[in-house]
Protein backbone atom coordinates (compact mmCIF):
# COMPACT_ATOMS: atom_id res chain seq x y z
CA UNK A 1 0.00 0.00 0.00
CA UNK A 2 2.64 2.28 1.18
CA UNK A 3 5.05 1.29 -1.73
CA UNK A 4 2.26 1.94 -4.11
CA UNK A 5 1.53 5.35 -2.82
CA UNK A 6 5.50 6.78 -3.21
CA UNK A 7 5.26 5.57 -6.75
CA UNK A 8 2.15 7.63 -6.61
CA UNK A 9 3.74 10.72 -5.42
CA UNK A 10 6.92 10.14 -7.58
CA UNK A 11 4.73 9.95 -10.90
CA UNK A 12 2.97 13.04 -9.75
CA UNK A 13 6.32 14.65 -8.94
CA UNK A 14 7.48 13.63 -12.30
CA UNK A 15 4.73 15.55 -14.29
CA UNK A 16 4.42 18.36 -12.35
CA UNK A 17 8.23 18.80 -13.39
CA UNK A 18 8.06 18.27 -16.19
CA UNK A 19 4.72 20.15 -16.80
CA UNK A 20 7.16 22.86 -15.01
CA UNK A 21 10.11 22.42 -17.89
CA UNK A 22 7.90 22.79 -20.31
CA UNK A 23 5.96 25.78 -19.87
CA UNK A 24 8.05 28.26 -21.57
CA UNK A 25 8.36 26.26 -25.21
CA UNK A 26 6.33 25.66 -27.98
CA UNK A 27 6.86 22.67 -29.88
CA UNK A 28 5.23 20.72 -32.86
CA UNK A 29 2.77 18.92 -30.60
CA UNK A 30 2.44 21.55 -28.11
CA UNK A 31 1.35 24.64 -29.49
CA UNK A 32 -0.07 27.99 -27.81
CA UNK A 33 -4.05 28.47 -28.33
CA UNK A 34 -6.31 31.72 -27.41
CA UNK A 35 -6.50 32.15 -23.85
CA UNK A 36 -3.19 29.87 -22.95
CA UNK A 37 -0.06 31.36 -21.51
CA UNK A 38 3.28 30.44 -21.52
CA UNK A 39 5.75 31.79 -19.09
CA UNK A 40 9.40 32.24 -19.17
CA UNK A 41 11.50 30.13 -16.87
CA UNK A 42 11.99 32.81 -14.11
CA UNK A 43 8.69 34.52 -14.40
CA UNK A 44 9.41 37.67 -15.85
CA UNK A 45 7.67 37.47 -19.47
CA UNK A 46 4.53 36.14 -20.58
CA UNK A 47 3.08 35.30 -24.33
CA UNK A 48 -0.03 34.79 -25.60
CA UNK A 49 -3.05 36.48 -26.48
CA UNK A 50 -4.14 39.70 -26.08
CA UNK A 51 -6.33 42.42 -27.25
CA UNK A 52 -5.25 46.33 -26.83
CA UNK A 53 -7.05 48.65 -25.44
CA UNK A 54 -10.69 49.79 -26.63
CA UNK A 55 -10.55 46.84 -28.97
CA UNK A 56 -12.02 43.09 -29.93
CA UNK A 57 -9.20 42.33 -32.23
CA UNK A 58 -6.81 39.41 -31.34
CA UNK A 59 -3.05 39.33 -31.33
CA UNK A 60 0.02 37.62 -29.90
CA UNK A 61 2.52 39.11 -27.76
CA UNK A 62 4.93 39.43 -25.29
CA UNK A 63 4.44 41.30 -22.15
CA UNK A 64 5.95 41.52 -18.23
CA UNK A 65 4.69 38.58 -15.93
CA UNK A 66 5.18 40.23 -13.05
CA UNK A 67 3.95 43.65 -13.58
CA UNK A 68 0.41 44.06 -12.78
CA UNK A 69 -0.34 46.55 -15.48
CA UNK A 70 -0.63 44.38 -18.47
CA UNK A 71 2.82 46.15 -21.03
CA UNK A 72 3.31 44.87 -24.28
CA UNK A 73 6.42 45.20 -25.57
CA UNK A 74 6.49 43.09 -28.80
CA UNK A 75 3.84 41.86 -30.99
CA UNK A 76 3.78 38.78 -33.90
CA UNK A 77 0.84 39.96 -36.12
CA UNK A 78 1.32 43.15 -35.78
CA UNK A 79 -0.72 44.61 -38.85
CA UNK A 80 -2.51 41.01 -39.36
CA UNK A 81 -5.04 41.00 -36.26
CA UNK A 82 -7.33 37.93 -35.49
CA UNK A 83 -10.96 38.89 -35.33
CA UNK A 84 -11.95 36.21 -32.92
CA UNK A 85 -10.56 33.51 -30.52
CA UNK A 86 -9.79 30.93 -33.11
CA UNK A 87 -5.91 31.34 -33.11
CA UNK A 88 -3.14 28.84 -33.01
CA UNK A 89 0.34 29.65 -32.58
CA UNK A 90 2.32 26.67 -33.04
CA UNK A 91 5.61 24.94 -34.64
CA UNK A 92 4.63 23.56 -38.09
CA UNK A 93 5.91 20.75 -40.54
CA UNK A 94 8.76 23.14 -42.26
CA UNK A 95 10.00 24.28 -38.86
CA UNK A 96 8.53 27.12 -38.24
CA UNK A 97 6.51 29.10 -35.70
CA UNK A 98 3.17 30.13 -37.38
CA UNK A 99 -0.05 31.86 -36.21
CA UNK A 100 -3.04 30.79 -37.92
CA UNK A 101 -6.89 30.36 -37.29
CA UNK A 102 -8.14 27.08 -36.09
CA UNK A 103 -10.74 26.34 -38.38
CA UNK A 104 -9.88 27.60 -42.18
CA UNK A 105 -6.14 27.45 -41.26
CA UNK A 106 -5.78 30.78 -42.20
CA UNK A 107 -1.75 31.93 -41.80
CA UNK A 108 -1.57 35.23 -40.25
CA UNK A 109 2.03 35.51 -39.47
CA UNK A 110 5.07 33.13 -39.64
CA UNK A 111 8.48 33.49 -39.16
CA UNK A 112 9.56 32.10 -42.67
CA UNK A 113 12.36 30.63 -41.88
CA UNK A 114 13.78 29.11 -45.09
CA UNK A 115 14.65 24.75 -45.90
CA UNK A 116 12.79 22.18 -44.09
CA UNK A 117 14.33 21.08 -40.63
CA UNK A 118 13.27 18.75 -38.09
CA UNK A 119 13.25 18.89 -34.10
CA UNK A 120 11.92 22.41 -34.13
CA UNK A 121 11.10 24.38 -31.18
CA UNK A 122 10.23 28.18 -29.91
CA UNK A 123 11.15 29.23 -26.70
CA UNK A 124 10.32 32.36 -24.27
CA UNK A 125 13.46 33.34 -22.44
CA UNK A 126 13.84 35.69 -19.13
CA UNK A 127 14.89 38.39 -21.25
CA UNK A 128 11.90 38.57 -23.34
CA UNK A 129 13.43 37.27 -26.46
CA UNK A 130 11.36 34.50 -28.31
CA UNK A 131 13.95 32.58 -29.85
CA UNK A 132 13.16 29.77 -32.53
CA UNK A 133 16.25 26.44 -32.09
CA UNK A 134 16.40 23.59 -33.60
CA UNK A 135 17.73 20.19 -30.99
CA UNK A 136 18.80 21.62 -27.83
CA UNK A 137 18.45 25.29 -27.15
CA UNK A 138 22.10 27.27 -28.21
CA UNK A 139 22.12 30.89 -27.30
CA UNK A 140 24.90 31.22 -30.02
CA UNK A 141 22.43 29.51 -33.21
CA UNK A 142 18.93 31.06 -33.02
CA UNK A 143 17.12 30.32 -36.80
CA UNK A 144 14.88 33.29 -35.58
CA UNK A 145 14.65 35.32 -32.91
CA UNK A 146 12.23 38.39 -31.86
CA UNK A 147 15.15 40.54 -30.64
CA UNK A 148 15.95 40.90 -34.37
CA UNK A 149 12.14 42.10 -34.95
CA UNK A 150 11.84 44.38 -32.32
CA UNK A 151 7.97 46.03 -32.41
CA UNK A 152 7.84 49.38 -29.97
CA UNK A 153 10.26 48.72 -27.42
CA UNK A 154 13.97 48.61 -26.63
CA UNK A 155 14.77 45.77 -23.58
CA UNK A 156 17.62 45.28 -22.01
CA UNK A 157 19.97 42.92 -23.74
CA UNK A 158 18.96 43.01 -27.20
CA UNK A 159 21.07 44.38 -29.85
CA UNK A 160 19.93 47.52 -32.09
CA UNK A 161 21.64 48.59 -35.10
CA UNK A 162 23.33 46.45 -38.13
CA UNK A 163 24.24 42.99 -38.99
CA UNK A 164 26.53 43.47 -41.35
CA UNK A 165 26.88 39.28 -42.79
CA UNK A 166 22.92 39.45 -42.99
CA UNK A 167 22.29 43.11 -43.96
CA UNK A 168 19.21 42.99 -41.11
CA UNK A 169 19.13 46.38 -39.53
CA UNK A 170 16.76 46.28 -36.60
CA UNK A 171 14.76 48.92 -36.47
CA UNK A 172 12.28 49.56 -33.42
CA UNK A 173 8.44 51.56 -34.74
CA UNK A 174 5.75 53.05 -32.60
CA UNK A 175 2.01 51.67 -32.42
CA UNK A 176 -0.88 53.43 -34.74
CA UNK A 177 -2.54 53.98 -31.54
CA UNK A 178 -3.12 52.31 -27.91
CA UNK A 179 -5.51 50.97 -29.67
CA UNK A 180 -3.79 49.65 -32.76
CA UNK A 181 -0.17 47.93 -32.29
CA UNK A 182 0.37 48.04 -36.32
CA UNK A 183 3.41 49.82 -37.64
CA UNK A 184 3.00 53.53 -36.81
CA UNK A 185 4.45 56.87 -38.27
CA UNK A 186 7.50 57.23 -35.93
CA UNK A 187 11.10 55.06 -35.89
CA UNK A 188 13.88 54.90 -34.18
CA UNK A 189 16.91 53.50 -36.21
CA UNK A 190 20.88 53.73 -36.54
CA UNK A 191 22.46 55.67 -39.75
CA UNK A 192 25.77 54.95 -40.61
CA UNK A 193 26.69 57.57 -42.62
CA UNK A 194 30.26 58.80 -41.24
CA UNK A 195 29.81 58.10 -37.62
CA UNK A 196 26.96 56.11 -36.35
CA UNK A 197 24.07 57.56 -34.40
CA UNK A 198 20.39 56.97 -33.56
CA UNK A 199 17.56 59.18 -35.37
CA UNK A 200 14.23 59.13 -34.81
CA UNK A 201 11.93 59.62 -37.63
CA UNK A 202 8.74 60.65 -38.53
CA UNK A 203 7.92 58.90 -41.96
CA UNK A 204 11.29 60.18 -43.79
CA UNK A 205 11.75 63.09 -42.38
CA UNK A 206 14.04 63.46 -39.06
CA UNK A 207 13.18 64.41 -35.87
CA UNK A 208 15.88 64.07 -33.58
CA UNK A 209 19.00 62.48 -33.14
CA UNK A 210 21.14 61.01 -30.68
CA UNK A 211 24.59 62.61 -31.51
CA UNK A 212 27.66 60.44 -32.46
CA UNK A 213 29.36 57.87 -29.64
CA UNK A 214 32.06 59.14 -27.83
CA UNK A 215 33.03 56.03 -25.86
CA UNK A 216 30.90 56.98 -23.20
CA UNK A 217 27.77 58.27 -24.22
CA UNK A 218 25.77 59.99 -27.07
CA UNK A 219 26.91 63.31 -27.36
CA UNK A 220 23.92 64.76 -27.89
CA UNK A 221 22.42 63.28 -24.79
CA UNK A 222 24.74 64.98 -21.74
CA UNK A 223 22.54 63.30 -18.93
CA UNK A 224 23.70 60.06 -20.00
CA UNK A 225 26.56 58.86 -17.60
CA UNK A 226 28.05 56.34 -16.24
CA UNK A 227 25.54 56.87 -12.75
CA UNK A 228 22.15 55.48 -14.78
CA UNK A 229 20.53 52.63 -14.01
CA UNK A 230 22.07 50.05 -17.17
CA UNK A 231 25.68 50.36 -18.81
CA UNK A 232 25.40 50.87 -22.21
CA UNK A 233 27.65 49.15 -25.01
CA UNK A 234 28.85 50.45 -28.48
CA UNK A 235 30.61 47.77 -31.04
CA UNK A 236 31.56 48.31 -34.32
CA UNK A 237 33.54 45.50 -35.93
CA UNK A 238 33.37 43.79 -39.06
CA UNK A 239 30.63 41.52 -38.16
CA UNK A 240 28.32 44.37 -36.50
CA UNK A 241 27.79 48.05 -35.49
CA UNK A 242 25.08 47.76 -32.82
CA UNK A 243 24.05 48.89 -29.28
CA UNK A 244 23.30 47.20 -26.61
CA UNK A 245 22.18 48.12 -22.87
CA UNK A 246 22.19 45.97 -20.09
CA UNK A 247 20.29 46.64 -16.30
CA UNK A 248 23.40 47.03 -13.21
CA UNK A 249 20.56 45.59 -11.26
CA UNK A 250 18.54 42.87 -13.02
CA UNK A 251 15.63 42.92 -10.40
CA UNK A 252 14.80 46.11 -12.30
CA UNK A 253 12.28 46.45 -15.07
CA UNK A 254 13.24 49.26 -17.73
CA UNK A 255 12.47 49.48 -21.60
CA UNK A 256 12.44 51.99 -24.22
CA UNK A 257 9.56 53.09 -26.68
CA UNK A 258 8.85 54.58 -29.27
CA UNK A 259 5.91 56.28 -28.77
CA UNK A 260 3.00 56.79 -30.61
CA UNK A 261 2.76 61.07 -30.22
CA UNK A 262 6.66 60.53 -31.74
CA UNK A 263 9.43 60.29 -28.67
CA UNK A 264 11.41 58.22 -27.12
CA UNK A 265 10.78 57.50 -23.28
CA UNK A 266 12.73 55.54 -20.85
CA UNK A 267 10.56 53.92 -18.29
CA UNK A 268 10.91 52.33 -15.37
CA UNK A 269 8.58 50.16 -13.54
CA UNK A 270 8.05 51.46 -9.38
CA UNK A 271 6.36 48.35 -7.99
CA UNK A 272 5.53 50.71 -4.51
CA UNK A 273 3.60 52.90 -6.95
CA UNK A 274 2.38 50.47 -9.16
CA UNK A 275 3.30 52.12 -12.61
CA UNK A 276 5.74 53.00 -14.72
CA UNK A 277 7.47 56.61 -14.80
CA UNK A 278 9.01 57.90 -17.56
CA UNK A 279 12.86 59.04 -16.54
CA UNK A 280 13.74 60.39 -20.27
CA UNK A 281 12.40 61.44 -22.99
CA UNK A 282 13.31 62.98 -26.49
CA UNK A 283 12.65 65.27 -27.80
CA UNK A 284 12.19 67.09 -24.39
CA UNK A 285 11.40 70.56 -26.40
CA UNK A 286 11.07 72.04 -29.26
CA UNK A 287 14.76 73.04 -29.64
CA UNK A 288 15.58 68.98 -29.42
CA UNK A 289 14.11 68.45 -32.68
CA UNK A 290 16.06 67.58 -35.40
CA UNK A 291 16.97 70.91 -37.47
CA UNK A 292 14.53 72.49 -36.15
CA UNK A 293 16.02 76.37 -36.66
CA UNK A 294 17.77 75.01 -39.92
CA UNK A 295 21.48 76.10 -40.59
CA UNK A 296 22.89 79.09 -38.80
CA UNK A 297 19.78 79.23 -36.71
CA UNK A 298 20.09 79.17 -32.75
CA UNK A 299 17.21 77.94 -30.83
CA UNK A 300 16.00 79.67 -27.68
CA UNK A 301 13.48 77.30 -25.94
CA UNK A 302 12.86 80.23 -23.17
CA UNK A 303 12.29 83.32 -24.96
CA UNK A 304 8.57 82.85 -23.96
CA UNK A 305 6.15 84.76 -26.44
CA UNK A 306 8.00 85.22 -29.38
CA UNK A 307 9.64 82.51 -31.69
CA UNK A 308 11.99 80.36 -30.38
CA UNK A 309 14.36 80.37 -33.57
CA UNK A 310 17.01 83.38 -34.25
CA UNK A 311 19.93 83.75 -36.64
CA UNK A 312 23.96 83.84 -35.94
CA UNK A 313 24.95 87.55 -36.06
CA UNK A 314 25.12 88.48 -39.61
CA UNK A 315 22.54 86.11 -40.89
CA UNK A 316 19.02 86.89 -41.62
CA UNK A 317 16.10 84.04 -41.69
CA UNK A 318 16.04 82.35 -45.60
CA UNK A 319 12.53 82.26 -45.71
CA UNK A 320 11.18 84.95 -44.45
CA UNK A 321 7.67 83.88 -44.88
CA UNK A 322 8.64 80.81 -42.93
CA UNK A 323 9.77 82.35 -40.48
CA UNK A 324 6.98 84.55 -39.81
CA UNK A 325 4.75 81.13 -39.85
CA UNK A 326 7.73 79.57 -37.28
CA UNK A 327 9.07 76.94 -39.60
CA UNK A 328 12.79 77.62 -39.02
CA UNK A 329 13.77 74.40 -41.07
CA UNK A 330 14.81 76.55 -43.80
CA UNK A 331 17.68 78.28 -41.49
CA UNK A 332 19.72 81.45 -41.88
CA UNK A 333 21.80 82.97 -44.85
CA UNK A 334 24.37 85.68 -44.99
CA UNK A 335 22.89 89.15 -44.77
CA UNK A 336 23.73 91.34 -47.70
CA UNK A 337 26.67 93.66 -47.97
CA UNK A 338 27.72 91.50 -45.02
CA UNK A 339 31.75 91.11 -44.71
CA UNK A 340 32.89 88.05 -42.85
CA UNK A 341 36.06 87.93 -41.17
CA UNK A 342 37.40 91.58 -41.86
CA UNK A 343 41.18 92.72 -40.62
CA UNK A 344 41.65 92.38 -37.23
CA UNK A 345 38.39 90.54 -36.77
CA UNK A 346 38.61 87.68 -34.53
CA UNK A 347 36.16 84.61 -33.15
CA UNK A 348 32.63 84.92 -31.86
CA UNK A 349 32.38 82.46 -29.00
CA UNK A 350 28.49 81.13 -29.33
CA UNK A 351 28.06 78.31 -26.58
CA UNK A 352 25.03 75.88 -26.43
CA UNK A 353 25.75 75.00 -30.00
CA UNK A 354 24.45 71.42 -31.52
CA UNK A 355 25.47 71.38 -35.44
CA UNK A 356 22.91 69.88 -37.53
CA UNK A 357 25.48 66.04 -38.60
CA UNK A 358 28.82 65.08 -38.14
CA UNK A 359 29.31 66.84 -41.52
CA UNK A 360 28.63 70.62 -40.99
CA UNK A 361 31.20 72.95 -41.22
CA UNK A 362 31.62 76.63 -41.40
Amino acid sequence: MYQEKGILVSVLIFLIFRFCTCIDTITLTRPVNDGDILVSSGENFALGFFSPANSTNRYVGVWYNKVSEQTVVWVANRDQPITNSSGILSVDETGNLVLHEKDQGLVFWSTNVSGVVNDVSAQLLDSGNLVLFQGLVNKEVYLWQSFDHPSNTLLPDMKFGLDKKTGLNRVVTSWKSTGNPGVGDYSCKLEFVGSPQLFLFHGMTKVWRTGSWTGLRWSGIPEMDGKDLYNVTYTNNNDEVVIVYQMRNSTIFSRIVVTESGTMDRLTWQEADRKWVRFWSAPNDQCDGYNHCGPFGLCDPYRLGTFECDCLPGYEPRSPQNWYLRDGSKGCKIKPGTQMCKAETGSLRQPMLRCLTHQTHV
